[in-house]
């Protein structure tokens, strides 16, 4: 898989992504278009044999203690072999580049896959958001990561796998079957999964 920074001229393609992960209430192009242009924001794309299949974004300001998943959708072909969880990792790993300490998201109760994917990384379940997506009205689960706890832990788990022997299998945790989608907490839904025009709604749940 490649990871890199998401440009303007990958709007089509995410908004493709964003109407098929998010039938019932995929964020507009507008909205869209301001979340990946925002300079509070990080969005990345994956891609594939040149094509963006999967997308997501945090919003951290620039030294700010909190941070926000926005959203992460991954093409449903691909879903269970990782990627959901690489991507999310390295919108964490940018919201703690940026002082960070800790990143909150929301999430779909009805979504059980990709809570357990974020319980797996650290999150922690804070509140439920009553009928929070809407057409649906389905509950949204408020979720904390402790930004230092989570980095301490790669920084051992990467000594690990660095002193492992060479004929062994490295160390890794173990790959969920991630379903990406989610939409995330301040850009109402920030892509994957939310609201429309209102950045703040996860719709993970695909990860």
């Amino acid at each position: 898989m490649t990871l890199r920074v998401v440009t303007v001229d990958d709007l089509d393609a995410i908004m493709s992504l964003e109407r098929r992960s998010f039938p019932s209430d995929a964020w507009s192009e507008q909205t869209m278009g301001t979340e990946i242009s925002s300079a509070h924001n990080v969005y990345l794309v994956d891609e594939e044999g040149g094509r963006i299949v999967g997308y997501g974004g945090v919003r951290a300001l620039p030294g700010g203690a909190d941070a926000d998943i926005q959203t992460i959708a991954l093409d449903a072909a691909l879903r269970g072999r990782g990627r959901g969880r690489m991507l999310l990792r390295a919108l964490i790993a940018r919201a703690r580049d940026r002082g960070a300490r800790e990143l909150f998201l929301e999430v779909r109760a009805d979504n059980p896959v990709a809570q357990s994917l974020y319980l797996s990384e650290g999150f922690v379940e804070l509140a439920r958001r009553p009928r929070y997506y809407q057409p649906d009205d389905v509950d949204a689960v408020v979720m904390r990561l402790d930004l230092r706890g989570w980095a301490a832990h790669e920084t051992q788990e990467n000594a690990r796998n660095a002193g492992a022997d060479a004929g062994s299998a490295p160390a890794i945790r173990a790959i969920s079957d991630d379903s990406v989608a989610a939409h995330g907490s301040d850009a109402e839904q920030d892509g994957s999964d939310a609201e429309q025009d209102v950045p703040d709604a996860e719709q993970e749940a695909g990860t």
